[in-house]
Parts: structure tokens; C-alpha cells; sequence
């Protein structure tokens, strides 16, 4: 067994190593990793040359003359001198391998160097005008080219495949693929079919989803592959597999593209989504209740009544389900929070201190039991603005973290104020309602989310009664967009008519699930209890 090399600082004087320099007990060779000098030896140490390395940025390009085997990645001689592919060695053992790359003419204008040990990568030359590695040693059309994301793959796949089908690898990996191949576009689509053989992670399917994109349609097929890449079978001797799952390589299909006949019983197969009721029966007779996976807006002016109607949602979604509460209230501390809770199970606006301070301590805390106490209701104790990363990251948490399957935004336009997008609301909305609409898709939770109106041109406001439109949403088109649901608040505070004046009007203004929009019910709130309750609805629509 060959010994290990002794590391320790580099002797020679252009280097400041402490620790990169390897000397090889078996014949006194040593080289050093950092500054990649040399160093022959022979047993007795006395006759030892210093042969520095070429450095990365002169010419002519590095090669040695030497095609051997990659011991190490167990790739044959035969396949490294097919390849161009040769390699550097100390003793036994290879330390740099070096992949020839050609311009379109034949000639080698690049090289791309690895570092065994290290498996560090540099590129000599000009890479950049250089075709795909292997490109040169194979014909300009045929049946199948397999395009590996690497240049060891490449000669993996070369070797399991027989040696009887064109094999190539982009350049840079994967980062580099639609480039690489976009540059390589002639060449590649002279052959009947591309075989995608990228690496078996996210980056390495979403390059050659990418990749695919370029041809016309069957031309690529995307090899499924359970290992890691094509090394990987080659080292595990499974050649065999590798061969069975290239030739089992798919057609490219572009992401969201299903023929419909292939969806057999999962046609009947229900998503999961857990409806729950308003607790008002007209609103339900339009919306059909509330949905987990939806995101649904509230909106209206000042006064209209959205403190009163979020409360009463919070509080019928503990009471007529198990699930778990998540509230970002960014106007209000967690104790007014919780008492605003309290105050629905109590009948009584506990959120006043100078009605709570008329009830015992014991009641409060029966009514605190039945409510927050049964731990199902969690807060974000914050105040102001915050960072939309932030927000993301504490609705993610509540939906991953603490199983919440319903979420209260309380509200949009503070969430947006004071951000970094040089004072541009809309755009702050724009991206803020993006990426919650992304998130409610990733955690299948309910979103409530809250959003302020505009001020409507007239002389006649939303506090006048004025009916709401979703041209009236504050700041971007995109609430109205990306919301399944937007559900407007109408209500005349200046009427003089009292029962009028705390009536809110529940006006639909956008409803994915059913289409159906228009005036769903009226509200009246109780100025002694703080509860809100449907009465008959007299108006009809204009």
C-alpha cells in the first residue's frame, strides 16, 4: 500500500505555505497544492529537480503527451486517449488531469485543468471560442449525442455506453449548460436525438428543462437517473443500469403541459383543501365558504368595520375547527391581539380597558381559557415596518413550524411603508403580494390578508357610503390579481339613520371560486357587545 504523503510548509521560496506542500515518502516526489511546484525525487532524496508547474495565465497550454487511465474515477486508458484527456502524475498517483478543448477547426485552443486532491478547476486559453468537450472527435450528424454537464461524465458515459454513441460535456457545468449549448446549436441539432445527462439535483433538471427549450419538440430526450450522475454507475459497476436508463430517457415535455386522457382516477382524487363556513350564511350563499390554499383580501377605509369582521373570523375559526390561528397584526400590540379575541367569546368589547376593568378576573380568565388559552392562537409581536423577507419568513414558520393552517395579515400598506424600493408602493406591493401568493401555493395555508382603499376622485368618500370597486385598492393591480378572493367594505358612517351608520355592506368584488360577485350581506355592530350580525338585506344591486 502506498503511503500517505507527509504535509507540511513549502520549501521553496516563491510560496508561503504552511501546510499545501505534500511529500511522498514512496520515492521522495513531493508537490505542493498551493504554489503547484514539482518536485522529482528519487529513494535517497540527493538528486532531486524542481520543475515548476505553468502558470494558469501564460502559454502555450500545459500538456504532458500522457493518456493514461483515471484510476480513481475508473475510467480506461482507452476512453482518456479517445478524449485527448491527460494527466499530470507524482509517483502513481494522478494530480492534475487535463481535458482538451478544441475550436471548430481542430485546434486546441483551451484546456481545463483539475486538481485531484483539491478538486479545484482552472481554465488555461480561450474556453470561451472553444466547442463542447469532445465535440472535435465526433461526427457532425448522427442518431444520438449524449451532453453530460461534466468532462468525467462524459467519458463515464462513453465507456457504459459501449464507445459506440457520441458523447459531449458543456463547459462550465450546469450554470452553463443553456449557453454552452445554445453556442454548440448547430452542431447538436444535426443528430436525430439529444440524450440530457446532467447531474441528478435541482440545478442539474432545471438546466436540462432549460436546454430542451432550445430544440424543436422531441428532439431531447432527459435521462431520469438514480444515481448521482454518470460516474457515479461507472464506479458503482452498474453499467447495465446506466444503459437501461439512457435508453429509457423521456421526450421533453415543458413544465405544465399534461395530456388530459392520462389523468385517469386522479381525476376524481380531491386536493386536499379544508373548507370552513363564515359565520354569516348570506356571504356563504356567493363564496361557499373559506378555503385553505387561498388568498383572500379584505379591504376598505377607515371605519368601515374590518377590526370587527377579522375578529369575528379569528374567533369563528377556533371555535368550528381544530386548527391553529397565525396572527401579524403590524397596528396593534399581541395583548390588544388577544383581548380582541377575548372579546367575541365575551360579547363584550374587552379590548376597552374600561370595559374589561368591569368584569372579575376570574371571568377574564374563563373567557381567556376558552380562547388563547387553548394554545391554538399565535401572534407576531411586532410593530411598524418590516423587511418583506422578514414577513415571509415568520408566515412560513407559523405554517411549517407551528402547523397554522389559517393566517391573518393585518395590514398590506404598513407591511409596504418604508421599504427599500425608493419610496415606490406599488412595486413594494408588487412584489411583497408575489411572493405571498407563491407562499400560500408552497404551504397550502388559508391567507387573510387585510388592504387599505384609496381615495375615490368626487366629493363623495368610502366613509359616505360609497360603493367599492377594486379600481379603489390601494397602491398595485396586483391584490386584485393574485387574490382568489377580494371581499370589500361599505359604510355610511355619516347617516343619520344609527341602525345605517353601523351597518357594514359585504360587497364580493372578486371571487375565483364561483364567479359570483355583487352584495353578499349586510352587517350591523353592536355598539354594547362589539359583535357583528347579519340583518336582511334591503338594498338591491344597481
Amino acid at each position: 500500500m502506498e503511503a500517505r504523503p507527509i504535509m507540511g510548509p513549502c520549501p521553496h521560496p516563491h510560496c508561503d505555505s504552511s501546510d499545501a506542500h505534500a511529500t511522498y515518502p514512496d520515492d521522495g516526489h513531493s508537490f505542493c497544492f498551493s504554489c503547484e511546484t514539482y518536485t522529482h525525487g528519487e529513494r535517497n532524496m540527493q538528486t532531486s529537480q524542481v520543475l515548476p508547474m505553468t502558470n494558469r495565465a501564460t502559454s502555450p497550454l500545459k500538456t504532458t503527451g500522457i493518456s493514461d487511465a483515471i484510476a480513481e474515477r475508473k475510467i480506461s486508458k482507452t476512453t482518456a486517449m479517445k478524449y485527448n484527456t491527460e494527466v499530470i502524475k507524482a509517483g502513481s498517483i494522478n494530480i492534475h488531469h487535463i481535458y482538451k478543448y478544441f475550436d471548430q477547426g481542430g485546434n486546441h485552443i483551451a484546456n481545463k485543468v483539475r486538481e485531484v486532491q483539491n478538486k479545484k478547476f482552472w481554465s488555461e486559453g480561450n474556453l470561451s471560442s472553444a466547442g463542447l468537450f469532445g465535440q472535435n472527435i465526433f461526427g457532425q450528424a448522427g442518431k444520438y449525442i449524449t451532453v453530460c454537464e461534466g468532462e468525467i461524465d462524459a467519458m463515464s458515459a462513453y465507456e457504459m455506453l459501449g464507445s459506440k454513441w457520441p458523447v459531449v460535456s458543456i463547459k462550465n457545468g450546469a450554470a452553463s449548460a443553456y449557453e454552452n449549448c445554445s453556442q454548440a446549436f448547430e452542431y447538436l441539432n444535426k443528430f436525430e436525438r439529444i440524450v440530457l445527462c446532467f447531474d441528478n439535483d435541482k440545478v442539474g433538471k432545471e438546466a436540462g428543462l432549460k436546454v430542451a427549450g432550445l430544440f424543436e419538440p422531441n428532439k431531447c430526450l432527459i435521462m431520469d437517473m438514480e444515481l448521482k450522475d454518470a460516474n457515479e454507475y461507472l464506479k458503482t459497476n452498474q453499467r447495465e443500469k446506466f444503459s437501461k436508463d439512457w435508453w429509457n430517457a423521456s421526450p421533453f415535455t415543458p413544465a405544465g403541459i399534461v395530456n388530459l386522457s392520462e389523468l385517469g382516477d386522479d381525476l376524481y382524487k380531491e386536493n386536499y383543501c379544508e373548507t370552513v363556513q363564515y359565520p354569516w350564511p348570506q356571504m356563504n350563499d356567493k363564496t361557499y365558504g373559506m378555503r385553505t390554499g387561498e388568498l383572500v383580501t379584505f379591504t376598505s377605509g377607515a371605519g368601515m368595520g374590518k377590526s370587527s369582521i377579522i375578529r369575528e373570523l379569528m374567533y369563528h375559526i377556533m371555535s368550528s375547527t381544530k386548527d391553529n390561528i397565525g396572527v401579524l397584526a403590524m397596528e396593534e400590540n399581541i395583548k390588544n391581539t388577544a383581548f380582541n379575541i377575548m372579546s367575541v367569546e365575551a360579547n363584550a368589547r374587552l379590548y376597552i380597558k374600561e370595559i374589561r376593568d368591569q368584569y372579575s378576573m376570574e371571568q377574564l380568565k374563563e373567557w381567556e381559557k376558552a380562547t388563547i388559552g387553548t394554545g391554538r392562537f399565535f401572534a407576531f409581536d411586532h410593530f411598524g415596518s418590516i423587511s418583506n423577507d422578514e414577513i415571509l419568513s415568520r408566515v412560513r414558520f407559523m405554517a411549517k413550524g407551528l402547523g397554522c393552517k389559517w393566517i391573518i395579515l393585518d395590514h398590506l400598506s404598513i407591511l409596504v411603508s418604508g421599504q427599500e424600493d425608493n419610496g415606490d408602493e406599488r412595486k413594494s406591493i408588487d412584489i411583497l403580494m408575489t411572493k405571498l401568493r407563491s407562499l400560500v401555493e408552497e404551504t397550502g395555508v388559508g391567507l387573510l390578508l387585510v388592504s387599505h382603499l384609496r381615495r375615490p376622485s368626487g366629493d363623495r368618500g368610502h366613509e359616505d357610503g360609497r360603493e367599492v370597486s377594486l379600481s379603489h385598492l390601494r397602491g398595485s393591480a396586483s391584490i386584485a390579481h393574485l387574490s382568489d378572493s377580494v371581499i370589500g367594505l361599505e359604510r355610511n358612517q355619516q347617516a343619520e339613520d344609527e341602525i345605517e351608520s353601523n351597518t357594514t355592506t359585504i360587497r364580493i368584488l372578486k371571487n375565483r371560486y364561483t364567479g359570483d360577485t355583487g352584495v353578499a350581506c349586510r352587517l350591523h355592530y353592536d355598539k354594547e357587545t362589539g359583535r357583528m350580525t347579519q340583518i336582511d338585506n334591503p338594498f338591491t344591486e344597481d
